[in-house]
């Protein structure tokens, strides 16, 4: 196994509020909506691969943000490390773009659409907290710029997510 970085843990108080400024390459992206790149969407809004990876579409952009669910996120524990692909990286619906470790495992972190990454949040690799306290806001992985114009037909709701969860808990 490749040598991983360990995370760099902040001395800050993470109690204090702070507005999280995205990343500088997702700042350049002509896909950048900086009141997206902070505020939260529901679970109920978004839609779940099996893989436990969450996608919320914006149809008047064709954009689609990425990121991990908080049952994923609870069940890898402790995370030490994450890798993110880079910007202009062309992905399939369910190939792997990236890998996050944690004590437990390195799992793989697959695309739930197809299309072109269009930014990436490299700032999760210093501040993996945000990904546990705030997984459908902050802790989004990538933004993509959608291939098509249809999701793919094995994306579940998150009633149906819900329920795959609870099956995969017994």
């Amino acid at each position: 196994m490749p040598h991983r970085p360990a995370a760099v843990l902040s001395s800050r108080n993470l109690a204090a509020p702070r507005r999280i400024l995205p990343h500088p390459s997702f700042s350049t992206s002509p896909f950048f909506n900086p009141s997206f790149a902070v505020t939260p969407v529901k679970p109920e809004e978004l839609m779940f691969s099996k893989t436990h990876e969450w996608v919320h579409v914006d149809q008047a952009t064709k954009t689609a943000t990425v990121g991990l669910s908080a049952f994923a996120l609870e069940a890898l524990t402790d995370l030490v490390y994450v890798e993110l692909p880079k910007v202009g990286r062309k992905v399939s619906a369910g190939e792997s773009f990236g890998e996050i470790e944690s004590v437990k495992a390195v799992s793989d972190i697959y695309s739930p659409v197809d299309g072109e990454v269009a930014a990436s949040h490299g700032e999760l690799a210093d501040t993996l907290e945000v990904l546990k306290k705030d997984p459908y806001g902050e802790g989004w992985l990538v933004k993509m710029k959608l291939a098509g114009d249809k999701l793919p037909a094995n994306l579940l709701s998150y009633a149906a997510y819900q329920k795959q969860c609870a099956e995969e808990s017994h």
